[in-house]
């Protein structure tokens, strides 16, 4: 979705959130002037990129002969450099007009625990998409400030950031994560989990479009009060013709619990590892939930119950990213260049 199609002052810089699912750019003063799919099509052949977000995004599974649609960053990460460059730019061009004349400053978002290599991707796809200087920061301290928490108070916050790719549960205090860990387990995980149930309860081959929808209407991670029902069409495995039956919310809680559980032991897992005095904060202040992952029916409820601490998700959930983002950037005078984050973080030992 296209939020703003105006150009903008070259001046201004952009807070982009280069996400796994969708990528949202916000400019100071605006808001958020895009969102939209990251996905793109190419000629296989040419490897030229057709379309990009939007339109990119409604050939996804409906492709044939040399096009192909699909998500240059996977995991949080990228994995198609010289793709995510070309979406990227036609992204920031779509915001700014011709950039040749005066190449914006850009804030990008990145995951908790990239490699170097991974890092350094990110900041040559920004410049080589047209960004005149990067500065990369850590997902759990945009969706922070982006969902209103004041990290420069010396006292503890939580905050769990549930994207396309990636999952980053953090504490935040005095600007800074004290503890933190990133899972590989975040909104395509619990699509997958649909996909598969389905295959497996009904006999029923499904998209991943359709399997999103399926999470949005009748998903949930925790018992809703009332069951909700939703007809689905899809492909009959023992016929391969197409078949419509109905899926119930108690069927998809149960398919989701897995992923649901994953993500829960990741927040015991920093919750565990926090000074006690933070602790203390966390449990009166409560934990703040972002992302679009956040918004499947009753996770703050889930968490609440987990942990015994009040959960909220924050408004604008699916944009609190890219508002931290941009206001990282708004205010990079106050903080040290490269990646904002300036405290120490652990990732979960493999089990």
């Amino acid at each position: 979705m296209n939020l703003n199609l105006s150009k903008v002052n070259m001046s201004k810089s952009l807070g982009i959130d280069l996400g796994t699912s969708n990528t949202l750019i916000y400019l100071a003063g605006k808001g958020i002037v895009l969102q939209e799919p990251s996905v793109a099509a190419i000629n296989s052949r040419s490897m030229q990129v057709l379309e990009v977000g939007d339109a990119a995004g409604l050939m996804v599974g409906k492709t044939g002969g040399e096009q192909l649609a699909f998500r240059p960053i996977k995991d949080g990460v990228i994995a198609d450099f010289d793709v995510t460059v070309d979406m990227l730019g036609k992204f920031i061009r779509k915001v700014t007009g011709p950039i040749f004349l005066n190449r914006p400053k850009v804030a990008v978002c990145v995951p908790l625990g990239l490699t170097g290599v991974e890092r350094r991707a990110f900041e040559d796809a920004a410049g080589s998409a047209g960004a005149r200087s990067v500065t990369l920061i850590e997902a759990p301290i945009a969706a922070a400030i982006g969902a209103g928490i004041k990290i420069g108070a010396p006292r503890g916050s939580f905050i769990i950031d549930i994207g396309g790719g990636t999952t980053e549960v953090a504490t935040v205090s005095l600007g800074g994560i004290v503890e933190s860990t990133s899972i590989k387990v975040a909104g395509d995980k619990f699509d997958e989990a649909i996909v598969k149930y389905v295959r497996r309860k009904h006999n029923a081959l499904i998209g991943d479009r359709t399997a999103e929808e399926i999470k949005r209407t009748v998903g949930c991670v925790y018992p809703r009060s009332e069951e909700a029902i939703m007809e689905v069409r899809g492909r009959c495995l023992m016929t391969g013709l197409p078949r419509t039956f109905t899926v119930s919310s108690s069927e998809i809680l149960d398919a989701l619990e897995e992923v649901s559980s994953a993500i829960v032991e990741a927040v015991h897992w920093v919750l565990e590892r926090t000074p006690p005095e933070l602790t203390g904060d966390i449990s009166a202040n409560g934990i703040t939930m972002t992302g679009g992952g956040s918004l499947i029916w009753g996770f703050d409820k889930l968490i609440a119950s987990k942990t015994g601490i009040p959960t909220r998700v924050a408004d604008e959930a699916v944009s609190c990213v890219a508002y931290g983002t941009g206001n990282c950037l708004e205010n990079l005078s106050k903080m040290q260049d490269g990646t904002m984050n300036l405290s120490r973080q652990r990732q979960m030992k493999a089990r």
